[in-house]
């Protein structure tokens, strides 16, 4: 059993080693954060990817301290949650922290108007789909059967729901 001063500081170390680095250093090195023409040479864009930009990282800490809190765990695969996390933002998508690092990204892109911003969001999310196919859902599967099937059947993958599964969970 995991306490909970664990889950919060492996979650912690982990948000700034894997989206940290996938959603903050990566672009800064890619972009240098140089704001260039807007991207379509819409300006309101900038206002767009700026909004993009924060409901990613709100998203993320959510995600991330829900997981410390009510799964007993961390994202990170070496200290998996021990409860199946279906509360917070999962009742609307199955993946919202990878749906999440992607609005960061794709909310720089908008904002410093980076294509090269924009195609790294497409390889991340497409890495990401990989990921959650091979490892993750057999995983969760496995862990928790019948609840993450019954969780799975209700609540897509990747395009949230509009309004949230109502759905019971062991959380």
């Amino acid at each position: 059993m995991t306490s909970t001063v664990g889950a919060v500081l492996g979650s912690f170390v982990f948000f700034w080693m894997a989206p940290g680095t996938i959603a903050g250093l990566v672009p800064y090195l890619l972009s240098r954060w140089r704001i260039q023409p807007p991207l379509l040479g819409v300006p309101a864009g900038r206002v767009v990817g700026g909004i993009v930009l924060a409901m990613g990282v709100v998203g993320l800490v959510e995600c991330f301290g829900r997981f410390a809190l009510k799964g007993r765990g961390t994202p990170a695969p070496i200290a998996p949650p021990e409860n199946l996390v279906v509360s917070g933002l999962y009742r609307h998508v199955r993946n919202p922290m990878y749906v999440a690092v992607v609005c960061a990204i794709v909310g720089q892109a908008l904002l410093f108007g980076s294509v090269v911003l924009l195609e790294y969001a497409g390889v991340v999310w497409l890495l990401f789909h990989v990921f959650v196919l091979g490892y993750e859902e057999p995983t969760l599967r496995q862990q928790f059967g019948s609840s993450y099937a019954a969780y799975r059947e209700n609540v897509r993958r990747w395009w949230p729901r509009l309004t949230p599964w109502q759905g019971a969970g062991p959380e």
